[in-house]
């Protein structure tokens, strides 16, 4: 029996938890090296799936296949595509850092209530979220799926009603009423989102006898599933409106800036750029592939909600005064574009989706991190509070300028690159909705210059004038993402040859080809 390398991938975090929790309270810093120890070890499994994927080989690799509730047809199978790979890979890649970044960010408060907070649980959470992500990107039972998909809201709300930020000009009450509006407002649309999927997951049961992707797609292709018109659409809907909440879409979104706002800088990275892409990738893999025809059919409202995003949250981040309220709505307008290239129908839109969402993780990290780096030395998310940053600490300007330029897709970093695709391969099909759509580009451009003038330029504020650098722990937490940033920029290759074979398979389970160029290729 071969290693199964896949359950290795999720259990080590999940084991690592267990072991980061179980450390004493006076062993802080222990809690601490032991959790980036895991997430560094979880990222060496993650490599050893990528080079043991074979891009042109199977549709899904190193497939797992065990029964489990054999009375209900429910199966342990993983495998990965992909697609899978490359958010398996994003997700071991940005752990570290998140840990990395959050190491004082638990330590106990000294406060008049002296109220303590258990820094090793902090950790913990974070390696339980990286499981549950992991092994809903592996498994191809859909009711396995749909099991982690709904357990990592669990770790999820405590990570942000039991340790959000600490920077609130209001006061630590004010704080942690804040911290928990956003932590139930997160779990209660998540909750409803998952109960109606749950209803769906039933109703696919009923229709298919069984939860397996696999043994559904090859029932569907040889003519044995039998699923009516007006039932495929229902079940699409309901897994439709979970991924849609996760994603999360508008008019669904309302979650997330609560939620990103109340979070520490490495929690809000945690939500939005490894958690929020189980509800996009989940949109290619089971609304797409156990739903082609109501895919196809959905694909016009779902294109309209999605050019909504894009504008929507492009427009109220120009308006934001809070750093973080601003980066969550233009996270808003980017899984737009995300959701627009997946339901495009086109090659190069769901190769620049799914290329989209490594790029904007990684982006977004690199911004977010360093503006939590910032709040933490200034002890406020307003930007009014700064100004002249750039005099005083001019690595830390210039690393969040770098962050900001990659979230407007400025040409050179990586998500230029996903960003083009995306518009190209929705312009070849909906040309109206692609033209609309570069309307988002240009309020990027303004938020985030519009940020960086305000934060970084201008005269030095006296609050500001003592602000150190960026220090070492700092600068390894920014300089790799920097690196990958420009890296996947200039060359998106190695990821796009993982992706492509995976993004040809969906396409073929929507029957869609590739609309024909009007002018034919010079011969």
């Amino acid at each position: 029996m071969s290693f199964p390398l896949l359950t290795a991938t999720a259990a080590l975090p999940a084991v690592g938890a267990v072991a980061t929790a179980a450390v004493p309270a006076a062993r802080r810093t222990a809690a601490k090296w032991l959790a980036l120890l895991v997430s560094l070890g979880t990222l060496a499994l993650a490599i050893t799936v990528l080079v043991r994927f074979d891009p042109g080989g199977a549709r899904y690799q190193l497939t797992e296949s065990h029964s489990w509730i054999s009375d209900f047809g429910v199966r342990y199978e993983l495998g990965v595509d992909g697609i899978g790979v490359a958010l398996i890979a994003l997700t071991a890649v940005l752990i570290p850092f998140i840990v990395l970044a959050g190491w004082h960010d638990a330590d106990p408060l000294e406060t008049g209530s002296r109220r303590w907070r258990p820094t090793q649980g902090f950790f913990a959470l974070i390696l339980a979220v990286e499981a549950m992500v992991l092994i809903s990107f592996e498994a191809t039972d859909v009711f396995l799926f749909y099991i982690f998909f709904e357990a990592m809201l669990i770790p999820m709300y405590f990570l942000i009603g039991g340790f959000g930020d600490r920077a609130h000009a209001q006061g630590e009450q004010a704080a942690s009423t804040q911290r928990s509006y956003a932590a139930v407002k997160f779990l209660l649309y998540n909750l409803v989102g998952g109960l109606i999927m749950l209803a769906a997951v039933i109703g696919l049961y009923v229709v298919a006898g069984n939860f397996s992707l696999q043994q559904i797609a090859e029932a569907r292709a040889n003519g044995s599933l039998h699923m009516a018109t007006s039932t495929e659409r229902w079940l699409f809907l309901g897994f439709f409106f979970a991924f849609a909440v996760k994603a999360p879409l508008w008019p669904l979104h309302t979650w997330l800036p609560n939620a990103m706002q109340e979070s520490t800088a490495p929690v809000a990275v945690l939500i939005t750029a490894v958690v929020d892409k189980v509800g996009t990738f989940a949109m290619l893999r089971f609304c797409l592939g156990l739903f082609p025809g109501a895919s196809r059919w959905a694909t016009p409202v779902i294109l309209v909600l999605a050019l909504i995003s894009i504008v929507y949250g492009a427009l109220l981040a120009v308006g934001q005064r809070d750093i973080k309220r601003l980066v969550a709505y233009a996270s808003i307008s980017h899984f737009g574009f995300i959701i627009m290239g997946i339901f495009a129908m086109t090659s190069q839109g769901q190769s620049g989706a799914t290329l989209y969402m490594v790029n904007h993780g990684i982006s977004t990290a690199a911004l977010m991190l360093v503006a939590g780096f910032l709040i933490s030395r200034r002890g406020s998310r307003l930007i009014a509070d700064y100004g002249g940053v750039q005099k005083v600490a001019p690595v830390l300007a210039g690393t969040f300028l770098i962050g900001g330029l990659a979230t407007l897709s400025l040409p050179g970093l990586a998500p230029f690159v996903s960003e083009f695709l995306v518009l190209v391969g929705t312009f070849t099909r909906y040309p109206v909705i692609g033209i609309i759509a570069t309307f988002g580009i240009v309020l990027a451009a303004l938020y985030t210059l519009v940020l960086y003038q305000r934060t970084m330029t201008g005269p030095v504020k006296p609050e500001v004038s003592a602000m150190p650098d960026l220090k070492v722990r700092e600068l390894l937490v920014v300089g790799p993402l920097i690196v990958l940033l420009i890296f996947l920029g200039v060359y998106p290759k190695p990821v796009t040859n993982i992706v492509n074979p995976a993004v040809r398979h969906t396409m073929s389970d929507v029957q869609k080809k590739d609309p024909k160029p009007e002018v034919e290729a010079a011969k």
